[in-house]
């Protein structure tokens, strides 16, 4: 097993954030239901929050961070347009978003897990253990919602 550097779980939390704020960015227009807009907009906030958060830890460790490539965000965009167009219930959104958050809690917790413990910078690590408290909560409402 390859052990990941910390600016490899750096970079794997700030791809994590930048697809979720890119899915809920294509989510919202596809939504009426105030409730799920509010918890949209609000998750929106907190993946800003920590994908801030993790720029800051990047530039004060002169690591650069990539974006998620443009035909990636197309394909994701195209994805959730036409998922929605098929079902655009309450239901089917949060399963959506649920399966959005699991994956991204398994990347999160992969990458945390091959990270080495003498190379680990707390920072990071603390970091993207905030990141996967916070996806386990989201994926706690979503399933709320889907029942």
């Amino acid at each position: 097993m390859e052990v990941k550097k910390s600016e490899e779980v750096l970079a794997e939390v700030h791809r994590n954030c930048q697809l979720a704020l890119q899915s809920i960015s294509d989510i919202l227009p596809e939504t009426e239901d105030g409730e799920l807009r509010e918890e949209l907009l609000r998750e929106h906030e907190e993946y800003e929050r920590l994908c801030g958060k993790a720029a800051t830890i990047a530039k004060d460790k002169n690591i650069e961070l990539k974006n998620p490539g443009p035909i990636k965000k197309a394909m994701m965009w195209s994805s959730i347009k036409m998922s929605t167009m098929a079902d655009d219930s309450r239901a089917h959104i949060a399963e959506m978003m649920v399966r959005g958050t699991v994956m991204g809690i398994t990347a999160i917790k992969s990458s945390l897990g091959e990270m080495s413990d003498e190379e680990a910078d707390e920072e990071i690590k603390a970091l993207a253990n905030e990141v996967l408290q916070s996806e386990e909560r989201f994926e706690r409402i979503w399933k709320s919602m889907i029942a």
